[in-house]
């Protein structure tokens, strides 16, 4: 990825993510943002989060798999209760009102990813 369209995405993922609830402060943003910027780049990631993509996280930051699983799903729970919920039924087809639950890590992660991706295919 060239460096300025880096940093692009890296601030779309970034707001898109704040829009969403996810506090800044915890570990699962920045794990749910390298997430989102590796599927934005290879989206068979997503389909495969417990073998590719939560060990790649996990050696970047140094940690194991199981813990970043989780911290994504902690990002994932609190954004769901705090956020925008228009962004959400925006992105996801749905809300929090009406019952169907929070998404999944991978659907989360993969719903942002292709957001971002047809916005920067659309600049």
């Amino acid at each position: 990825m060239h460096n300025e369209t880096g940093k692009k995405v890296e601030q779309m993922v970034s707001h898109m993510m704040l829009d969403m609830g996810v506090p800044a402060h915890l570990k699962g943003y920045r794990y749910v943002r390298s997430a989102v910027l590796i599927a934005e780049e290879d989206m068979k990631v997503v389909g495969s989060v417990t073998k590719l993509l939560y060990p790649e996280i996990a050696k970047q930051y140094n940690t194991t798999d199981c813990k970043v699983e989780r911290a994504i799903r902690n990002a994932i729970e609190i954004s769901w209760e705090r956020g925008n919920k228009e962004t959400f039924e925006r992105l996801f087809g749905y809300c929090v009102k009406s019952g169907q639950g929070r998404p999944t890590n991978s659907e989360y992660i993969a719903a942002i990813a292709d957001t971002i991706r047809i916005q920067m295919s659309c600049s």
